[in-house]
């Protein structure tokens, strides 16, 4: 079977383009806000996301304890004392480009913090607060 070049082309761009698929690709803090927003089904909110950063929820770690409050310098892992570089993407922009990483890091980080994976919700007001810093 042959297959035209610009429909080869269109197959490989809504491969790449779509949500959730492509997630080796560099993406951007509003499209990462965006991806978490819709999975929500509510936009991610600054200043819950500011709170849940900051606060332990039970545990013994925050999101601050390791990444600092505000996030836009450099923070050190609690535990093994290992540099992390600032999370804040105005600071640090590479810091939420690539889907994969950051649900890497979210599913990582929650369990630390809460035990438990974060909800898409609380994922998405984080990175508005991410997004927010200047």
């Amino acid at each position: 079977m042959k297959t035209s070049l610009p429909i080869l082309s269109l197959i490989v761009f809504t491969v790449v383009s779509a949500p959730g698929l492509a997630q080796a690709n560099d993406t951007s803090i509003d499209d990462q806000l965006a991806y978490w927003s819709a999975r929500a089904a509510a936009p991610g909110d600054a200043r819950r996301g500011e709170a849940f950063f900051g606060a332990k929820h039970g545990n013994t770690w925050s999101c601050a304890s390791c990444h600092g409050l505000p996030p836009n310098t450099a923070g050190q892992h609690a535990d093994t004392g290992k540099r992390i570089a600032p999370l804040a993407p105005s600071v640090n922009p590479k810091s939420i480009t690539r889907t994969a990483k950051v649900e890497k890091w979210f599913r990582r980080n929650c369990m630390d913090v809460l035990a438990r994976e974060c909800t898409p919700g609380e994922k998405a007001d984080v990175l508005a607060y991410l997004g927010s810093l200047k």
